[in-house]
C-alpha cells in the first residue's frame, strides 16, 4: 500500500438508526473505534433525521478529542453514503449537490443521509477532503435485469452494497482472485436481505432489499403474490406510507413469529417450537432459490458464494445453505459486516490511484445498464 508522508490517519463515520460508529485508521490499521449509542428518547426530539446532525456531531467530537493524533496527520474523512440518486459503485467526493439531495431527503429519510454531512464537517475541521463509498443506492443492474413485466415500471437495485462489495473483495483475495475479474454471488442476511450476482466488479442483478423484494427476511416481506396483496391494500385502504412500512419492517419473521432475532428463534426451535422451525426453514428455502437464480444469471460460472450479515452468525441458517448450494460453487461464510474497514479501503483506493474518484451530480438521470450516464 502506498503510504502518504506524515498524513496517514483516516477518520471513518457511520451513522445508524440509533447509533453512530466512528473509527480511526492509521497506516492501514484501525487504531480506535467507538459505537456512540443514541436513545430513542434523545432522537425523538428531532422532527427529521437530518436535524440530528449537530447532536451526533457533538458525540463524534468528544470521541475525537479523546484520541492521540494531531490535525497534521489527518489524510481524509470517510462517511457512510446515504439515499442519493441511483449511481454506479465507487468512492465519491462529498460535494454540494450530494449534501443538498441528502438534506432534502429526496429519496427517503434514513440515518445514512447524515454520513456525508458529518464527514464534510469533520473534514473541514482538518482541512482535508470527505468521501462516501458504495452507498446503498448503487445501481449497476444490466438492462435485462430492469425489466419488470409491466410497461412503465422498472426494477432497480438497493442493497447492502458497501458490505457486499467489501466481502467479495476480501474473500476473492484469499482465493488469489480479484473482484474486477471474478463472478461471485453475495447474500447479505440481516434484518433486511439482499442477494446479488457480481460480475467483473459490478452488481449486475439482484433484489431491492430496502423495499423488501426477494426472499422474506426477519423484517421484510419479500416478493408477494401480487393480486392477493393488492386486494389487501384495497380492502384495508392502506396508504403508500403504510404499505412501505408493512413491506420493509413489519413483515417476514416478525409477522409469523412476532420476533426478528435469529438467535431467539433458533432458541425456540431448540425447545421444540415447530412453528418457528417452519418459518425459519421457509426463509432459508427462499434464500436458496434466489442464490440459485443468481447462478443462472451468471450462466453457472460462479467463483464463490458468500453468506454475510448478522444472520450469518447462525449455523442454523448457514449450514443448510452451504450443504444445498455446494453444487454451484464453494460457499463461504463471513458473518457480520465490515463497513468501517470498507469505507477506509474505498478512500485509500482513490488516494492510492487504484481507482478514480467519482463525482455526484444531482441532475443525473436514472442509470440505464449500470453506466450511470
Amino acid at each position: 500500500m502506498t503510504m502518504h508522508p506524515k498524513r496517514d490517519v483516516v477518520i471513518v463515520i457511520n451513522p445508524g438508526s440509533t447509533s453512530s460508529k466512528i473509527a480511526l485508521f492509521k497506516a492501514g490499521k484501525m487504531v480506535a473505534e467507538r459505537t456512540l449509542n443514541h436513545s430513542l428518547a434523545e432522537l425523538s426530539q428531532f422532527d427529521a433525521v437530518i436535524a440530528q446532525k449537530d447532536f451526533r456531531m457533538q458525540a463524534i467530537q468528544e470521541f475525537l478529542a479523546d484520541q492521540d493524533f494531531s490535525a497534521s496527520e489527518v489524510l481524509a474523512v470517510a462517511g457512510r453514503g446515504g439515499l442519493l440518486k441511483p449511481i454506479p459503485g465507487g468512492t465519491y467526493a462529498v460535494n454540494e449537490a450530494m449534501l443538498d439531495d441528502l438534506t432534502a431527503a429526496k429519496r427517503n429519510e434514513h440515518a445514512s443521509n447524515l454520513g456525508a454531512g458529518l464527514a464534510q464537517q469533520v473534514a473541514d475541521q482538518y482541512g482535508v477532503k470527505a468521501y462516501v463509498v458504495d452507498p446503498p443506492v448503487v445501481d449497476e443492474l444490466q438492462p435485462l435485469a430492469r425489466i419488470s413485466g409491466l410497461k412503465g415500471i422498472e426494477r432497480h437495485s438497493a442493497a447492502h452494497v458497501l458490505n457486499q462489495k467489501a466481502m467479495a473483495r476480501q474473500v476473492l483475495a484469499t482465493m488469489g482472485k480479484t473482484y474486477a475479474t471474478s463472478r461471485v454471488i453475495v447474500a447479505h442476511i440481516g434484518g433486511g436481505l439482499s442477494i446479488h450476482a457480481h460480475e467483473n466488479g459490478r452488481m449486475i442483478d439482484g433484489n431491492n432489499g430496502i423495499d423488501g423484494e426477494g426472499p422474506y427476511s426477519p423484517e421484510r416481506a419479500g416478493s408477494l403474490p401480487l393480486v392477493d396483496f393488492v386486494a389487501k391494500v384495497l380492502a384495508e385502504r392502506l396508504t403508500l406510507d403504510r404499505v412501505k412500512k408493512l413491506l420493509a419492517s413489519q413483515s417476514g419473521l416478525r409477522s409469523y413469529l412476532n420476533d426478528i432475532s435469529i438467535k431467539n428463534i433458533v432458541a425456540r426451535i431448540a425447545e421444540g417450537d415447530e412453528t418457528a422451525k417452519f418459518y425459519l426453514d421457509g426463509m432459508i428455502y427462499q434464500i436458496k432459490k434466489q442464490i440459485a437464480e443468481m447462478a443462472g444469471v451468471l450462466n453457472g460460472q460462479v467463483d464463490v458464494i458468500i453468506l454475510t450479515g448478522g444472520a450469518a452468525y447462525a449455523t442454523a441458517v448457514t449450514a443448510p445453505l452451504q450443504h444445498d448450494l455446494a453444487w454451484i460453487a464453494p460457499v463461504v461464510v463471513r458473518p457480520g459486516e465490515m463497513e468501517m474497514q470498507a469505507l477506509y479501503e474505498g478512500v485509500m483506493r482513490v488516494l492510492n490511484h487504484e481507482e478514480p474518484v467519482r463525482v455526484y451530480q444531482s441532475d443525473a438521470s436514472t442509470i440505464k445498464g449500470g453506466t450511470g450516464r
